[in-house]
């Protein structure tokens, strides 16, 4: 096979991957599910789809259809070969706004549709929560809807046409056609495959026997949320087989078939105008689950646009959430539930209007105890609070974890009170509890329990509970699935589901459309157990891993597991945040915290080395982390890949030696002092072009990029010198404060430290500066751990004295400042942990600390000029992850005539000194180019550049030729 898969990659036009990292990479989806394929392919084109199914057919393998690989079901996963048209399928065709649709490839991502409508005035409305990065090729596999379907529907009630390639190799197109034309089709005699798929079809639809077995055994037609194996009993509803009905549409069968019996290569969708500008959300609160769901059923009829459940579990989950306690500004009490309900409206008065009859109506039936109306950014909090509670429960360390295996059924919402009790109980009997929570609106609310899949109980329980629900699911005549699929988590039980007769017709449609079986074999049909080929094997063992780092309450494999898959790090630039800056560049599966996450997993537990990090596959994939800590806040999961790579860095040099280029990165500040006797000479020596380069040459680093010189004099020297006499003559100072002096600041951008201290001074703060070590955050960069411990252990012994409640630490620059709050405390050994962890909290970034002095008014926008300014702002990564960008917005606004708009960029691209090695200096200046440097090219001569980060602003010089300021120095220059 071998051999073969190498003649097939020269007859491609695409790239094949047949290496064991490429196949792990792809072994899994968002599910609990994992299998090697084969191969992985890229395809360039359609020919080279039409090659795969050559290629399939001669050599009985298989080819699944993927896109951004989201799915919770396992559809993605098996073992032919995973063909991704996530990079390659991407364009936007055609957009016809007189008859309300667009033509698009498979792999055009959902959100970024939306985007190209938008200014036609046009929305494709069915929204999952992957929205930022799932693509229509998956949402027609899936049949996607979200929480607006009781308004948009789903992706079936869109889909209007598909090009596709059938499993002989045929071009076909699929929309809509009358009775006469769909009979005219069965009656050619052309021996197509297309034709026979037509007579395949009047011939099971047209049977009597079959239409009465259908109508009785499908989900209710109430249930519009229904991906119950092929949907035949839509098709039956169409004009050749039921009278006065609308005309036939293979489309519907196609929405929901999981790649199982075509391969589409362009899609045409219906698109709707977009909705009312005004959003209000009545949160009622309830006692329990079960009366929240009874007042679903008044609430639909007011036909909100969404009404969404959030239990107690995810209310408790919040409460000691720094963050998430922010967004419970509406909870009152402890309710047992929460339903929030959606009103769309063209004006706030409108929504007020209905919401009042619905409040009325619900005090009269006796549910609910309170009723807050919220509009504005107030709504933004009410989602992002259930999103983040159910993270928080997603979260939960070691090996038990919130399963998806029950979480998709959807029932008549008049039967889900009922439905969820009997739920409940069934639960009740097995020991487990669940959490409540989503699409109450369509009768569908996400149930996940809590097991541990590496045991044999685990694996029986879970199997056992999915019997369980669908026995229960069928006595409801619900739907198995409600959006996610059936693939092979549900794919079992569709003949329970829909009796023994349907299910024969569903195998008869997959093998006259696939008689070879090579399109994503034994999903909705013929599907294995639904508990074997999971990620983790009955009686697996988690092995105990020693780590410099601490995980806390986990090992650094259970940390790595935490990853569920579900794809947030292949959001692009365009749907903004920081994660993941390399993929968000390359577009490569290969680039994402996922695939870091998967490769670790996979060697951390199945390596037979001693040392389990010795492997370079792991090196090859990490190797594009740029550390920007994105993910610790952006991930679901808070999937830290930054800690990850440094710990398996520090493994893997003990195994292979430390490479030079790392040792002369991480005595960046030893190697600065020595150069600081002869500042200008260093400076001459980098900037001239002979012996800058072989500077370059030798230490590894691109050619093209400036190196960071020497100040003249270090921050440290100067405070030495000045600081006395500044403090003579301070008045009655209003608080004192230590200022960290980082090495970057100290040697390379001394004059913004000093504009710190004197910008502090005149605003009324006493600096103190005290000897201390460097912040070690190159020691850290390079994975040298035990070397960084060193420095991080006599730092927090040394302002653990000093620093206190009414005594902060501030710092200038981010990374170095921030590795107390975040490193530290993982790092240092255990008797410092807890000191670590209290100085955490009175370590501040210097635009954190001065925005909180002036919320408390101690600094006054009157001390500052009234000049008119405009500024551009770029947050730094570790900022953004572990503070704030806003914080350097808002005392960049203090003088009230700067405008200050913040660029809505990812990472810079310079990460330290990833931006400065030559085999990542494309990557790095391709990462500026997404967003930030076109954002500083495009502004006005006159406009302020800032940037906190001193690797942000060489890499705005660099990639612009613009200079990016410190908002400090801005601030200093504002004073009048």
């Amino acid at each position: 096979m071998r051999e073969k898969l190498r003649e097939l990659a020269g007859q491609f036009a695409g790239t094949l991957y047949t290496d064991d990292t490429m196949r792990t990479l792809y072994a899994t989806d968002a599910s609990a599910y994992r299998e090697m394929p084969l191969a992985v392919a890229i395809p360039a084109n359609e020919e080279d789809i039409k090659t795969l199914i050559r290629f399939a057919r001669a050599n009985k393998t298989s080819l699944i259809p993927r896109t951004a690989g989201t799915s919770l079901a396992g559809q993605v996963v098996g073992n032919g070969i995973v063909v991704d048209v996530s990079r390659t399928f991407t364009k936007i065709l055609e957009i016809n706004t007189e008859e309300h649709w667009v033509r698009v490839q498979p792999g055009v991502i959902r959100d970024e549709l939306n985007m190209f409508l938008k200014p036609y005035g046009f929305y494709f409305g069915p929204e999952t929560s992957t929205a930022n990065r799932a693509m229509i090729g998956g949402m027609v596999g899936n049949n996607s809807c979200g929480s607006n379907s009781v308004v948009y529907g789903s992706t079936r009630e869109h889909l209007l046409e598909v090009k596709a390639i059938l499993s002989d190799g045929s071009d076909v197109t699929f929309n809509s056609i009358s009775a006469d034309e769909f009979h005219a089709r069965c009656e050619r005699n052309d021996g197509s495959l297309e034709t026979a798929v037509y007579r395949q079809m009047r011939s099971l639809l047209g049977n009597h026997s079959h239409q009465e077995e259908i109508r009785r055994e499908f989900p209710k037609p109430s249930i519009l949320r229904r991906n119950t194996g092929y949907a035949v009993d839509l098709l039956l509803e169409t004009a050749p087989f039921t009278a006065g009905k609308e005309d036939f549409n293979f489309c519907k069968l196609i929405a929901g078939s999981e790649g199982t019996l075509a391969f589409l290569t362009e899609i045409k969708i219906h698109v709707d105008p977009l909705p009312p500008k005004e959003t209000g959300l009545l949160c009622v609160h309830f006692n329990n689950v079960d009366e929240s769901l009874r007042a679903n059923i008044i609430a639909m009829q007011y036909k909100p646009s969404a009404s969404e459940l959030i239990d107690h579990y995810i209310l408790e989950c919040t409460k000691d959430n720094i963050e998430q306690s922010k967004n419970r500004f509406f909870v009152q009490g402890d309710p047992g539930a929460i339903l929030v309900v959606e009103f769309l409206r063209d004006t706030r008065e409108a929504i007020t209007e209905i919401a009042d009859r619905l409040i009325a109506e619900l005090k009269a039936a006796g549910l609910g105890y309170h009723f807050p109306l919220l509009f504005g950014a107030d709504t933004k909090k009410i989602w992002t609070l259930r999103k983040a509670g159910l993270g928080l429960l997603s979260n939960l360390p070691g090996d038990e974890k919130a399963v998806p295996v029950i979480e998709d059924t959807a029932i008549d919402i008049y039967d889900l009170p009922d439905y969820i009790r009997d739920f409940n109980e069934v639960l009740k009997a097995n020991n487990l509890y669940c959490v409540h929570y989503a699409h109450a609106g369509s009768g569908e609310i996400h149930l996940r329990p809590i097991i541990n899949l590496k045991t044999e109980e685990g694996n029986a329980l879970f199997r056992k509970i999915a019997e369980e629900i669908a026995t229960l699911v069928k006595k409801y005549r619900g739907s198995l699935s409600g959006e996610h699929g059936d693939g092979r988590l549900r794919g079992e039980f569709i003949r329970q589901m829909i009796g023994d007769k349907n299910y024969e017709l569903l195998r008869e449609i997959k093998y006259t459309w696939d008689p070879e079986n090579i399109f994503n074999p034994n999903k909705i049909v013929d599907t294995p157990s639904m508990n074997s080929m999971l990620r983790y094997t009955p009686g697996q063992q988690t092995p105990p891993i020693q780590t410099v780092f601490h995980f806390p309450d986990q090992t650094i494999l259970q940390h790595a597991e935490q990853c569920n898959g579900s794809g947030d790090c292949r959001k692009t630039q365009l749907s903004g945040g920081t994660m993941c800056p390399s993929y968000m560049a390359t577009r490569n599966e290969k680039d994402t915290t996922r695939a870091r996450a998967n490769i670790l997993r996979e060697f951390l537990t199945h390596s037979n080395k001693e040392n389990r990090f010795d492997h370079k596959e792991i090196k090859e994939v990490l190797d594009l982390c740029l550390a920007c800590k994105g993910c610790k806040s952006e991930c679901p999961s808070n999937v830290d890949m930054a800690k990850l790579k440094m710990e398996f860095l520090q493994h893997y040099y003990d195994a292979n030696g430390v490479p030079f280029r790392a040792k002369l990165i991480s005595n960046y500040n030893r190697l600065n002092g020595l150069a600081q006797f002869v500042p200008g000479i260093y400076n001459w020596m980098i900037n001239t072009k002979a012996t800058g380069n072989l500077i370059k040459k030798t230490s590894g680093f691109a050619k093209d990029r400036s190196l960071p010189g020497l100040q003249q004099t270090t921050l440290r020297r100067w405070f030495k010198k000045e600081w006395p006499a500044m403090k003579a003559i301070l008045p009655v100072a209003k608080k004192k404060v230590y200022l960290f002096c980082d090495e970057f600041t100290n040697f390379n951008d001394t004059h913004i430290g000093i504009k710190a201290v004197q910008l502090l001074y005149r605003l009324g703060y006493d600096v103190v500066m005290i000897d201390h070590p460097e912040s070690a955050r190159a020691w850290l960069s390079k994975g040298l751990l035990r070397k960084a411990r060193v420095f991080a252990e006599q730092n927090v012994r040394i302002f653990s004295e000093v620093i206190n409640d009414n005594v902060p630490l501030l710092g200038v620059e981010p990374s170095a400042i921030l590795s107390f709050r975040d490193e530290y405390p993982d790092l240092v050994r255990e008797e410092l942990r807890a000191a670590a962890k209290e100085l955490a909290k009175n370590v501040f970034l210097i635009d954190e600390f001065l925005d909180k002095e002036a919320e408390k008014g101690n600094i006054k926008a009157d001390q500052f000029t009234g000049e008119k300014k405009q500024i551009k702002l770029h947050g730094h990564c570790q900022q953004k992850a572990l503070s704030s960008a806003l914080y350097s917005k808002n005392i960049l606004s203090l003088p009230a005539q700067y405008s200050v708009e913040v660029i809505p960029s990812g990472c810079c691209g310079m990460a330290g000194s990833f931006g400065y090695e030559k085999e990542h200096y494309d990557l790095s200046m391709q990462i500026g180019e997404l967003v930030l440097f076109p954002a500083v090219r495009s502004a006005a001569d006159d406009t302020l550049i800032a940037a906190p980060g001193t690797s942000c602003r060489h890499q705005v010089k660099d990639g612009t030729g613009k200079k990016a300021m410190h908002p400090i120095e801005i601030l200093f220059d504002a004073l009048k």
